[in-house]
């Protein structure tokens, strides 16, 4: 927790710096919001035999527990247990869905079991037991706490069994002068869509050190497969977009994330937008 306040009260002292230097630029102030964390690490072995496999869950779900609205604090929280846990926990307190998430992720791997005593009995020990293990560790992080904006991700990694394990990415925005998320909509003016693909295109391109044409050729899909796709946060210098594994691109690229700089896109914006105030410093 710590960390975070330390981050925005870092922004706030260099937006006082800049102010000091150019009385044009707009301040950078934290938002008057405070969070607080729920950890959890389970194992579970087949039948509690800690020589049959296992799954293992690793949590460490950050979430607001204070803003001076408490109407927008409600919403707030929602969005962050919607995010982290899914339509499973989407109406509980983050108590509630911390324990009921852990206890279905239990659940659900007992229920193998049974097909792996009947595999053991079929097979006597010749069985691929690493096809029975499931691997979970979700976390979330705040990413930008200024301006009415909150920016935060929650990350996942994975095994389920097979040949390797997976990673995914969730970016949100929220405004805090109503708790609601902020989509592409909200930000961008009508007509954006194919403009603001070009810039992504471009900037994944760049950031790999080819020409656009050359990206199917570094294992990207069909290029007319990466458009923008909500997956965004925003912070005091742009908007980053995260494509998670197979969206874009095979597997050994990974997920792919690529920062657009506000100057790439002040055309596309809405000048009333919750960003503006960030990206027409």
């Amino acid at each position: 927790m710590k960390a975070i306040f330390f981050r925005c009260t870092f922004l706030f002292s260099l937006s006082v710096f800049l102010i000091g230097c150019n009385t044009e630029t707009k301040k950078i102030s934290e938002n008057d919001i405070q969070f607080d964390s729920l950890l959890v690490e389970k194992t579970v072995h087949f039948f509690d035999i800690d020589t049959n496999p296992r799954c293992s869950l690793q949590i460490n779900f950050v979430y607001p527990v204070y803003f001076s609205n408490e109407d927008v604090l409600k919403q707030i929280q929602q969005q962050f247990i919607f995010d982290f846990f899914g339509d499973l926990c989407a109406d509980l307190t983050p108590e509630e869905a911390v324990v009921k998430y852990t206890d279905n992720f239990i659940i659900t791997y007992k229920e193998l079991e049974k097909d792996f005593k009947i595999e053991l009995e079929n097979h006597d020990m010749d069985i691929e037991e690493m096809w029975y293990v499931q691997e979970e560790s979700a976390t979330d992080k705040i990413l930008f706490n200024c301006n009415d904006l909150l920016s935060f991700t929650v990350s996942k990694e994975y095994y389920y069994g097979g040949a390797h394990d997976g990673h995914s990415y969730i970016n949100r925005v929220i405004d805090l002068k109503t708790g609601r998320r902020i989509t592409e909509d909200v930000i961008f003016i009508d007509d954006y869509f194919d403009d603001l693909t070009k810039v992504i295109v471009d900037a994944i391109a760049l950031s790999n050190n080819v020409e656009t044409d050359e990206l199917e050729n570094i294992g990207f899909f069909n290029l007319d497969e990466i458009h923008p796709n909500n997956n965004f946060y925003a912070d005091e210098t742009g908007i980053t977009y995260t494509f998670n594994e197979y969206e874009i691109a095979a597997y050994v690229i990974g997920a792919v994330s690529v920062q657009i700089p506000y100057e790439k896109i002040r055309h596309l914006l809405r000048i009333e937008s919750p960003v503006s105030n960030l990206a027409f410093r």
